[in-house]
């Protein structure tokens, strides 16, 4: 996005009249306000040491601001809707319907459960450790699988495995890692893409009757059930690699509600009754 607005200037003639057109360009392509912020940081971070390190002498980005994100909500399935799923990927154990299991049962990301490899998964202990992230990059005409650093420090956790789940990463080691060091790899070298993930996981939906989501919405269920549950919400946090307990609450409190409902009538109010 910036290169082709502003690549071809000297530095000293980046000013405030182009950096205004610039984002003028980027509000007008209607690219997500995340997308933009994270666009503006990395110019000003640029300009900034750019002038630091003496290679331009002023940079002007005071004249763009970042936009307000809006939260978004976690949209996640149903109980209904859960328990179809389930069927579906727990009658034959194959790499990809088991991600869509250890998704929905341990919180993780896309990006984190495709860059999962045997040895993040302690079997004897029953721990899983998230240590880095997965995401499509495009080369050489095609789309080449990257693994990289987790999204955030606190991205970079330890998660116990539940007892109902080991025993399928047993059964999946002994099928596959003579093919792939990846959890997920349907026996391929390199493991399994996002987008051929995120294409599988829509198909699956498509065949169960289900409005499309992204793959996301399984850390989204996880979540909601984890605190219907009544697990605390510092472990759920740790959990899903937030910084603080405050994002998981204000995150996941309006997927509630269908809870608190219950909650409010399951005796609040036995005066009413007498």
């Amino acid at each position: 996005h910036l290169v082709p607005e502003l690549g071809e200037y000297d530095l000293d003639s980046i000013k405030t009249q182009k950096l205004r057109r610039l984002a003028k360009h980027l509000v007008e392509k209607k690219l997500a306000n995340s997308t933009i912020n994270c666009i503006i940081s990395i110019l000003k971070a640029s300009l900034k040491q750019a002038v630091k390190v003496g290679i331009t002498k002023k940079e002007y980005t005071a004249c763009i601001i970042r936009l307000k994100e809006k939260e978004r909500k976690a949209v996640c399935f149903t109980v209904e809707e859960q328990k179809k799923i389930e069927g579906f990927a727990l009658r034959e154990l194959k790499h990809k319907p088991f991600g869509i299991i250890v998704c929905l049962y341990m919180g993780i990301r896309i990006g984190e459960l495709l860059a999962l490899q045997w040895d993040d998964v302690d079997l004897k202990r029953g721990l899983l450790t998230v240590n880095k992230t997965a995401h499509d990059v495009w080369a050489d005409g095609k789309y080449k699988k990257v693994c990289d650093a987790p999204k955030t420090s606190t991205s970079d956790r330890v998660i116990p495995i539940p007892s109902r789940l080991l025993k399928m990463f047993e059964l999946l080691k002994e099928k596959s890692i003579k093919y792939s060091k990846y959890v997920i790899s349907d026996n391929k070298k390199d493991g399994v893409g996002s987008r051929t993930f995120q294409k599988y996981f829509d198909k699956v939906l498509e065949r169960l009757n289900i409005p499309r989501r992204t793959v996301h919405a399984l850390r989204h269920t996880f979540a909601t059930r984890a605190l219907e549950c009544a697990m605390d919400v510092k472990t759920l946090s740790e959990i899903l690699g937030h910084a603080n307990a405050t994002i998981t609450l204000n995150r996941y409190a309006h997927s509630l509600i269908n809870h608190k409902v219950d909650m409010m009538n399951k005796g609040a109010f036995i005066i009413l009754i007498l």
